[in-house]
């Protein structure tokens, strides 16, 4: 009852063995109460003080060969209690009791329960009554002997019916040893702002341990039959994956967790598009990623660029090169469908900015005379991972420090060939750096260079 895996059958069942037990030892203890009383009617032993007279094993002696004992007890003659009739009517009951609690338990154990009070044929094969079959003329000891065997029985009943509300806890705990994701969408290719849903959950669990579902990293409730949809509406175009997270019990009580990819392809209202990754436009001297849909699948289409070349890749991934600034176009042609054309536009990198150290304009003299190089860094805002390098750059020493402005020149990314006149440098000096050359993906550039002031 404390597993959340079985909780409910548990609690259900508990209250059934519950039952059982408590039928049995009220029958018992009744059992117990006839002994107590046929001990007491057996001539009960005694010393000479008058207590009770104890057997090695502390129980009261009397005379167990009491012929009349049993038969007053349990029959109606003279003086007789006639608890015989009693014991098998209480019998029956326990028995009827025992059986009632479930249906499918009278179903398996009515015909094989353990206490039975069935008539008892005699000598000449005649039924017997109850109590002339166990107690009439019977001695003391045979006939505790047979309450005995009826608590045996019902021990033994108990015993029947309580594993059986055990076994049926147990029977709902299902042992799986392997464990798939159930990812699924209500459709794989879609138009923009077409719905769709992705249901989610694991292929084998107890629905009393409830997995945790998140789908493209948001959680997803479960429904009433165990499982998390999500609607998701189609943006862009091409293919598109959604990623299904889930985490889960066994029925064992250990952790386990599953990861799972759903793709999908957005298709385009005319038949095919080409949608750019980055942005609108494409620059020189890069490999500029696109997406490419089309209604009969890339290897069923055929593509072409005008101004540019295009690469196709996996699926519908390609790339564009172009070499002059202007205008392109790409033409997406399915097959057994117009050809679409498309237009793009093309642009030159933008320039990167020349930097030395933290690139601002002012620097204190002692920060610029602790600098072993230079660089040339492309714009915060710039999408596309790009680097230049500075080829060389003609530089000049003026102000405070130099009576003259010095002229020299570096050539790449070092500051040590000018390391002596750096070093002369004082609050007041000015460093300027004028043709700036420096090499990207585009090619060799110029680019602006930057006057430094010294304080």
């Amino acid at each position: 009852m404390n597993d959340a895996g079985t909780r409910e059958k548990a609690t259900f069942w508990n209250a059934r063995a519950v039952q059982v037990e408590k039928l049995s030892k009220d029958m018992s203890d009744y059992i117990d109460g006839l002994k107590d009383q046929l001990i007491a009617s057996s001539d009960p032993k005694k010393d000479d003080k008058g207590n009770p007279l104890l057997d090695e094993n502390g129980k009261q002696q009397f005379n167990e060969a009491s012929l009349e004992a049993a038969t007053r007890l349990f029959g109606n003659g003279d003086g007789g209690k006639n608890l015989g009739p009693q014991l098998e009517q209480k019998l029956k009951d326990y028995k009827e009791s025992m059986l009632n609690i479930n249906d499918t338990m009278r179903t398996l154990f009515e015909k094989t329960f353990p206490v039975d009070v069935s008539p008892q044929k005699g000598e000449d094969g005649k039924p017997k009554d109850f109590t002339t079959a166990f107690f009439h003329m019977t001695p003391t000891v045979a006939a505790l002997t047979i309450l005995s065997k009826f608590q045996n029985n019902v021990k033994n009943a108990e015993n029947l019916e309580a594993s059986y509300c055990h076994a049926q806890v147990g029977a709902v705990k299902l042992v799986f040893n392997k464990f798939q994701p159930i990812a699924t969408t209500s459709s794989t290719y879609l138009m923009p702002d077409e719905k769709m849903t992705v249901t989610a959950g694991v292929g084998a669990f107890n629905d009393a341990v409830k997995p945790e579902i998140s789908i493209d990293g948001s959680p997803a409730e479960l429904n009433s039959d165990g499982v998390a949809t999500k609607d998701i509406t189609a943006s862009g175009s091409g293919d598109k994956t959604v990623h299904v997270s889930i985490a889960y019990t066994k029925p064992d009580g250990t952790k386990d967790h599953l990861e799972k990819d759903i793709k999908y392809t957005v298709g385009h209202p005319s038949g095919a598009t080409v949608s750019l990754d980055k942005e609108n436009v494409f620059y020189i001297g890069l490999e500029n990623p696109v997406t490419i849909g089309s209604p009969t699948g890339m290897d069923r289409t055929h593509v072409s660029g005008s101004n540019c070349s295009v690469t196709i890749g996996n699926g519908p991934h390609a790339t564009v090169k172009v070499t002059t600034p202007g205008d392109c176009s790409i033409t997406v042609s399915p097959q057994g469908s117009s050809p679409i054309t498309l237009p793009f536009r093309i642009k030159r990198i933008p320039e990167p900015e020349f930097k030395v150290g933290s690139g601002k304009i002012r620097m204190p003299s002692v920060e610029f005379k602790s600098q072993q190089f230079c660089r040339a860094d492309m714009g915060p805002d710039f999408i596309y991972d790009v680097h230049y390098t500075v080829i060389s750059a003609t530089v000049y020493f003026s102000g405070a420090g130099f009576t003259n402005v010095v002229t020299t020149s570096i050539n790449g990314n070092s500051l040590a060939s000018i390391q002596s006149y750096i070093q002369r440098c004082i609050p007041g000096s000015v460093v300027s750096f004028d043709n700036v050359k420096v090499t990207g993906p585009d090619g060799v550039r110029i680019i602006d260079g930057k006057s430094i002031a010294l304080y």
